[in-house]
């Protein structure tokens, strides 16, 4: 690719015209690969590409379906964590491993659940809610933004709890450290982990179509970075996407990068979550018995496998605004809502699935503290996976207050931090 100068202080413009020549019409003789797409890309986050050449690249890769190929969304992905705020890896390990609390097959690290969002069904923010929940056992890395084909996006939902609502922007490289020591819990505002897509949100929205970033964000949890030890400080996540044919693309992708604990899911409404109105379809990336290394597993999962009844989406979908989302967020946290009410079903075996690819599920004794009577459920599911007793840790993440303690130590210290 061939730059251009700039003046003083500005990087070159770089020009992808010989690229985007070979993109399109197809059977070019020397196909585009993945590195080069993701080279291109990398560009985008330093403005270094013109407008019409980056929307031109966009539009390519959206038609000839280049942005769903498994090792072009890997080497993306790759590249926006590159271009990202960098966090203080050693740091944060440190903390990390100090506070970490190690079960089963847990082995303490960072964990994150989130969905690419765009399936239209508005139902409630369960990602959100769930990964509350789950830092009442795991430390967790949620990822998120703002809105963009919903009413109510996972930082619209944070920014509107009371009495208090934590400021995410405040999270950053410098405090995410000083944070994990005080909680569980922190949500990382893509905004501020990754600032150069602010020089493509401009192209984005002049498009009609859901391009390559739609899907990169959940590959780009900005604490998806090497540990000391060489593995990752991400030890496990849980992914859903709106359409079922991207789930082995999602899955192949993680693969790649060489995720070792992941589940992509897609209910069978082509929902971005598991769904509480029947069938799920997973792909559950997990260690091979046999040789250590990671595999995938195809797999179809009910909420009768939570030991849960199923429940029209009708009855999940209120399609409120975040303040009244909020409002049921803190019913949840509360321990207010009943016990058997559909939105709770649905937190409830969502929260369960992260944390049975966590490994923490594997533990064959139970001592949680307040509220746990410690009769551990090892029946096991499609899969193998033991989603019952993922459903029993999630009531009590809820009914002896943990989920709770965790949320209110997470508003506290980041109204701590300074702006």
């Amino acid at each position: 690719m061939a730059t251009t100068s700039q003046p003083d202080g500005q990087l070159p413009h770089v020009d992808i015209k010989p690229l985007l020549s070979r993109l399109w019409p197809l059977g070019h003789p020397k196909p585009v690969t993945a590195d080069e797409i993701a080279e291109a890309i990398s560009y985008f986050f330093t403005n270094q590409v013109s407008d019409a050449q980056a929307s031109s690249l966009l539009i390519a890769m959206h038609f000839t379906g280049l942005d769903r190929h498994a090792d072009v969304l890997q080497k993306t992905a790759a590249a926006m964590l590159k271009a990202a705020a960098q966090v203080d890896t050693s740091q944060l390990h440190s903390v990390v491993s100090q506070r970490s609390r190690k079960e089963g097959s847990y082995n303490g690290g960072l964990c994150d659940i989130v969905g690419t969002g765009g399936d239209s069904h508005n139902t409630f923010n369960i990602s959100t809610t769930a990964s509350i929940l789950a830092s009442s056992l795991l430390f967790i890395a949620k990822h998120g933004n703002k809105a963009s084909t919903s009413k109510s996006g996972s930082a619209d939902l944070l920014a509107n709890m009371e009495p208090l609502s934590p400021k995410i922007s405040r999270i950053c490289p410098d405090t995410i450290a000083p944070l994990y020591a005080k909680t569980n819990y922190a949500f990382l505002f893509a905004p501020v982990f990754h600032p150069g897509m602010r020089y493509v949100a401009p192209i984005r929205r002049q498009l009609p179509w859901r391009t390559v970033f739609n899907l990169l964000g959940p590959l780009a949890n900005p604490t998806d970075l090497p540990s000391p030890s060489g593995d990752s400080l991400l030890e496990a996540r849980m992914i859903g996407v709106a359409r079922k044919d991207i789930g082995p693309v999602f899955a192949d992708a993680l693969r790649l990068a060489g995720a070792r604990k992941a589940l992509v899911v897609c209910g069978d409404e082509e929902l971005d979550e598991i769904s509480i109105a029947g069938d799920t379809l997973c792909w559950r990336i997990a260690p091979d018995d046999q040789t250590g290394e990671p595999s995938v597993e195809h797999f179809r999962l009910h909420p009768r496998d939570f030991g849960l009844p199923s429940h029209p989406l009708s009855e999940v979908s209120p399609g409120k605004e975040p303040a009244e989302n909020a409002a049921i967020l803190a019913r949840i946290l509360k321990g207010e809502m009943a016990d058997d009410d559909p939105i709770l079903h649905f937190v409830l075996i969502n929260t369960a699935a992260l944390f049975v690819v966590s490994g923490i599920c594997e533990a064959d004794t139970s001592d949680l503290g307040h509220g746990d009577d410690g009769v551990v459920i090892t029946e096991r599911g499609p899969g193998g996976g033991r989603w019952k007793e993922g459903v029993r840790r999630a009531r009590w993440a809820i009914k002896s207050g943990e989920a709770l303690r965790q949320w209110e130590a997470f508003v506290e210290v980041t109204n701590s931090f300074s702006e």
